[in-house]
C-alpha cells in the first residue's frame, strides 16, 4: 500500500514539473483560475508552483555540476 501512494506521489511531482518545464518552453499553463470551487482552485495552483520549485532548484542542481553543459543552439560536439 505504501509503496503504491509513493509511486503515485512521485507521478504526480514528475507532470507537476513537467507542466513547468512546458510553460517555461511555450507558455501553455492550466486555466487554473476556470476551476470554480475556491479550495480545489488553490491547491491546483500549489501543485503547480511545486513542479516550478523543483524545476527551479534541478536547474541550479545541474547548472552547478560538472555532469551538465550548456548547449547554446549549437550540435558541434559529436
Amino acid at each position: 500500500m505504501l509503496s503504491r501512494v509513493l509511486h503515485y506521489t512521485a507521478d504526480a511531482i514528475l507532470i507537476s514539473t513537467a507542466l513547468a518545464g512546458i510553460k517555461r518552453s511555450t507558455g501553455l499553463t492550466p486555466a487554473v483560475n476556470k476551476i470554480e470551487h475556491e479550495d480545489v482552485r488553490s491547491y491546483a495552483q500549489k501543485y503547480l508552483n511545486m513542479g516550478e520549485w523543483i524545476m527551479d532548484n534541478s536547474i541550479v542542481f545541474m547548472s552547478n555540476s560538472s555532469y551538465f553543459v550548456r548547449n547554446n543552439g549549437n550540435n558541434n560536439d559529436h
